[in-house]
């Protein structure tokens, strides 16, 4: 698959996927005969790994960190298991947050709910 279809397929630009590839975040990507990068289905899960943690806040450096470790083989995966421990408390804390806001923007809009029958009410 090509930089341009897999870019497509996962709503990426074709400078991020460079971007990912040069600071290590991909393995190196198989090139074609004439030098066109050939994404695998391997790749591609990647990319999608990849896009996922970066929609939930995980940062490049952590995943760099975490893509390194997982190169290393697994007498890294205690310390992998660590970093991913920590990601998902951190998300799990932006959930907590998200949910409190979720909570007070429901109030607030229940009041404008009230306060738009009380308008409509005074009209008549």
């Amino acid at each position: 698959m090509t930089i341009a279809e897999v870019a497509k397929r996962y709503g990426l630009t074709t400078d991020t996927l460079r971007y990912y590839e040069r600071v290590g975040l991909l393995p190196v990507i198989g090139r074609t005969a004439s030098g066109i990068r050939n994404y695998t289905e391997s790749d591609c899960e990647w990319v999608s790994y990849i896009k996922c943690m970066r929609s939930a806040g995980v940062s490049v450096e952590t995943l760099v960190e975490y893509v390194r470790l997982f190169r290393q083989g697994p007498e890294t995966l205690a310390r992998r298991k660590q970093l991913l421990i920590e990601q998902r408390r951190q998300i799990a804390g932006r959930i907590e947050s998200l949910t409190e806001v979720l909570r007070r923007l429901d109030k607030k809009l229940d009041g404008f709910e009230a306060d738009l029958a009380r308008y409509e009410e005074n009209l008549k």
